[in-house]
């Protein structure tokens, strides 16, 4: 007859939550105006925000394109 084995038991693991972050972002010195301004933007923040984005992107995209269209016209050439 097959033995039964004994199931071990895993330690279960409890987490604590006690309040500290992961990453202390005190030193950036970024202070909000005022506690209602905490965490809030506004639209023209957010639109500032997508066109730097966009903005600092463009020209490394426009590379990658360039490079990508290059390759293809050397094999469509070299193919035909």
């Amino acid at each position: 007859m097959a033995e039964k084995k004994k199931k071990e038991n895993k330690e279960k693991v409890t987490y604590i939550d006690d309040g500290r972050t992961i990453a202390d972002m005190s030193a950036l010195g970024y202070r909000p105006r005022d506690n209602s301004q905490m965490g809030r933007s506004t639209f023209k923040d957010k639109w500032n925000t997508y066109w730097g984005a966009v903005r600092m992107m463009l020209i490394p995209t426009l590379v990658v394109v360039g490079i990508i269209t290059a390759a293809y016209l050397i094999m469509y050439f070299a193919l035909k």
